[in-house]
Formats: structure tokens, sequence, C-alpha cells
């Protein structure tokens, strides 16, 4: 994104801790509507809508966590997650995908909610969020798309060192010095732990 596409967006609540930043809303149900309200989010847990969901999220690439619950004697509900990325590209991206039609359905239940494919949505978004006094994160300078890289690295470097031609490569006195190194020794020192 430019500056001038940065500066052209309005300012949006949340908090930041690197490249990790928080959206929590909350919504009133409307009367009636927290079974339906409950229903829908356990069918986005199961069979293919659950897939079709981590597909959409692999996809995009850039959420960290989500959850939603349902207080106060089921009048409220609230959803809450961790993105990399500007807070309107966040909304932008999920709105695209079947996520967008989750977020459809699961807040059709919320009072006042104008539909995700309204013009004003964003800004219903914002008059329901509540920003974290406290936000901090494990890995503040890892986004989704490298803590995805790590594991993979890791997982391939894993299954290198079950091979027996790594074993013999440790035992060949040709790599003595390699393996002698701090950096190496870190390596495997990390490797096993």
């Amino acid at each position: 994104m430019t500056e001038a596409t940065q500066s052209a967006q309005p300012e949006r609540p949340g908090m930041a801790d690197g490249v990790c930043s928080e959206f929590t809303v909350f919504t009133k149900i409307k009367p009636g509507h927290a079974d339906a309200l409950r229903k829908d989010l356990d069918d986005l847990r199961s069979g293919s809508s659950k897939e079709q969901n981590r597909a959409a999220l692999n996809e995009i690439g850039t959420l960290h966590d989500a959850r939603h619950a349902i207080f106060d004697d089921d009048t409220r509900h609230m959803f809450a997650s961790v993105f990399d990325g500007s807070w309107d590209t966040y909304i932008d991206d999920f709105a695209k995908t079947v996520v967008g039609a989750n977020f459809e359905k699961i807040f059709s239940h919320a009072e006042g909610f104008p539909g995700i494919a309204d013009p004003s949505v964003k800004d219903w978004f914002v008059a329901h969020q509540a920003p974290a006094e406290f936000f901090i994160s494990s890995y503040p300078d890892l986004t989704v798309q490298q803590i995805w890289k790590n594991q993979r690295v890791n997982e391939a470097f894993q299954a290198v060192l079950d091979t027996p031609e790594f074993r013999a490569a440790l035992d060949d006195p040709a790599n003595a010095a390699l393996l002698a190194t701090p950096a190496f020794q870190k390596l495997l020192d990390e490797a096993a732990g």
C-alpha cells in the first residue's frame, strides 16, 4: 500500500503489536435469534463449511485467530480476531470470500447490521468495535505467512534429520569443521528442542 493510499484511509480503532492487530466487535442479538445464531456458528465448525472456511483463511493468509461468543443471557454476541495488515484490507479481503458470506449469516442476527455488501458496513463495524485497552502478541514481528513458512521449513528440516544420508554426513570427518560451528550446534539444539 502506498503512503498516499494509507493516508486516504480513515483512522480505525484497534491496537497493534508489531504486525498483529486486534479487532473486537460487540453486538446486540435480535430478540429470539440467539438459538439461530448458535446454530449458524455450529454450522461453521462442521463438515464442508469448516473446510471452505479453512481454504478461505489459507487464501487470505492474514488471520491469526478468531472467536465468537454469545453472552449476557443470550442477548449479546462478541466476535474477536487478530490479523496482519490494515483494518480496511482485513474487512475487504474477508468480504470477498466465503467468510464474507459467513459474516452475512452470523451478523444478520445482530441489531442494525446493514449487510456485508452494504457500503456502510465498515462504519457499522467501527460503531460496534471495542478496542482493547491492552494487546500483546507472543510473536509481534511474524505475519501469518512467515509463521506458515517457518512451519514448512521446520517440517522439511526435521525430515532431513531423519534420513540416513544426514546421519552419515554427521559422521563424515570432512564435515567436522561445519559441525563444530556454534551456528550448526545451535541449529541442532533448536531441532532437538
